[in-house]
């Protein structure tokens, strides 16, 4: 193969992985994971975990494919999509869960006879170490994970529809995986914005997202197994 068409095919695919990260299920899935911690350091790293499992998955499923000439079995498909699908409504209802328990509401007294309020939530006191880099990587890994089996299929199309080689099939995985990873990063990094500065305003504004995180979570999760219904009844 040229060069020239060489070099065309890795942009393309780093490019097609940048958009692959804007899809709605990864959006709505790191959203929900990055309204359980906002900050700057953790949308970067939760974006990195969850590339580096999409990536790690793609090029496992790749090798499968392109080694042993093994199509991905449409029944595999549908499984993996439905899976993703039933991964955002537990998420979401996780993070509806967690924010059940650690409701915010008002409460009002009086100081010096005059009437303050203030808000209070129920919370259990947590220790203050910080948990190892390990563990806070294996959720967004797991979930990248996820979600790179249920596009393995649809890439695996496309890579087989340009190159039956497999050096430049897997190049080309690797290189649409780093696109993802890329733009995952940004991605949390943007969607932390507002999140943090919520924060920083007001505590229901803060609530009102995490609310909202984990509504578009379940919504987008039940509109997935929706849409998979008709196949199903094939």
């Amino acid at each position: 193969m040229p060069d020239v068409q060489l070099v065309t095919l890795i942009g393309v695919g780093f490019l097609l992985g940048l958009r692959h990260a804007l899809d709605t299920d990864h959006l709505v899935a790191v959203s929900t994971v990055l309204a359980n911690r906002p900050s700057f350091l953790a949308s970067g790293a939760i974006g990195l975990y969850w590339g580096v499992g999409h990536t790690f998955m793609l090029l496992l499923v790749g090798s499968v494919v392109l080694f042993w000439g093994i199509h991905i079995p449409e029944e595999l498909e549908f499984i993996a999509e439905s899976g993703v699908g039933v991964l955002l409504i537990v998420l979401g209802g996780m993070l509806a869960l967690k924010l059940y328990r650690e409701r915010w509401h008002v409460h009002s007294h009086h100081h010096d006879g005059e009437p303050h309020v203030h808000f209070h939530r129920h919370q259990q006191q947590e220790n203050h170490r910080h948990r190892h880099w390990i563990a806070e990587s294996i959720r967004p890994f797991c979930i990248g994970m996820a979600h790179g089996l249920a596009g393995s299929a649809a890439l695996m199309l496309m890579i087989l529809a340009t190159t039956t080689d497999v050096a430049t099939g897997l190049l080309m995985i690797l290189v649409f995986g780093l696109g993802s990873i890329v733009g995952m990063m940004v991605i949390g990094i943007t969607i932390s914005l507002p999140v943090i500065w919520s924060r920083s305003i007001s505590r229901r504004l803060f609530v009102g997202l995490q609310i909202f995180s984990s509504i578009a979570s379940v919504l987008v999760g039940v509109w997935m197994l929706m849409k998979l219904i008709p196949i199903a009844m094939e």
